[in-house]
């Protein structure tokens, strides 16, 4: 099947064919189109995504080096199996400078306002939204923007590439209603909790709540990785 890809906006800019490749093949792994073990070249993926070689080759090696991919001498390449072990590091890493950016809050003086937080996560059920990539995206938001907020730029940057290294993956949190609307309850919890600088019950309510996602992330990777092997 050929697949053409489109190029939207990131960031106010367009993002390059690349980047595109780059995301089209990270979700064929987290999806499960792809599989641990697999083999394939260059040319097979520029065939398939309708593209040339040259971004193939870029997203390729971006893959590479977070771990993904590995070069087969003279066979092209092949998809690494799944390493629960490093995506529980990152996990931790992400636990550490979430926890952090949190007391900051709590504790500062000087706390700049919350008030958009408080308006996509302290709403009725009926101005929730449903399951998908909307609250994936709004969920990424909210922990990006408590990070950001505690204003340290070297915890902001490390905390960007925690999340781009797990983007994918996390996603799969969202794809049952009950975990979004187990979303929703949770962070307006932690936000309620840091508005009253509660600091001690700030820090445990995010950890439940980034441990919980994990646990189910690995649970859905598991049975959607058992479920592609056995059709």
């Amino acid at each position: 099947m050929t697949v053409i890809l489109d190029t939207p906006a990131r960031g106010g800019r367009k993002r390059s064919l690349a980047e595109s490749v780059y995301d089209q093949l990270k979700r064929d792994i987290f999806e499960f189109r792809l599989l641990p073990g697999d083999r394939f070249t260059e040319g097979e993926i520029a065939q398939r995504l309708a593209v040339s070689r040259t971004p193939v080759r870029e997203a390729l090696q971006r893959l590479e080096k977070e771990g993904y991919l590995e070069v087969r001498f003279r066979s092209g390449w092949s998809l690494r199996p799944l390493d629960f072990r490093q995506f529980d590091h990152l996990y931790d890493l992400r636990i550490i400078l979430e926890t952090a950016s949190v007391r900051h809050l709590c504790e500062s003086e000087d706390r700049p306002s919350l008030d958009a937080l408080k308006g996509a996560w302290l709403v009725t059920p009926e101005e929730r939204l449903a399951a998908g990539s909307g609250v994936a995206d709004l969920d990424e938001a909210f922990h990006a923007s408590i990070v950001a907020a505690a204003g340290n730029p070297e915890v902001e940057r490390c905390h960007r590439d925690v999340t781009e290294r797990i983007r994918i993956l996390r996603r799969l949190d969202f794809t049952e209603p009950a975990r979004v609307a187990a979303t929703y309850q949770e962070h307006g919890q932690i936000l309620r909790a840091i508005l009253r600088r509660r600091t001690e019950q700030a820090l445990l309510l995010l950890k439940a709540h980034v441990e919980a996602s994990k646990a189910e992330v690995r649970k859905i990777s598991l049975h959607r990785f058992y479920l592609a092997r056995t059709r």
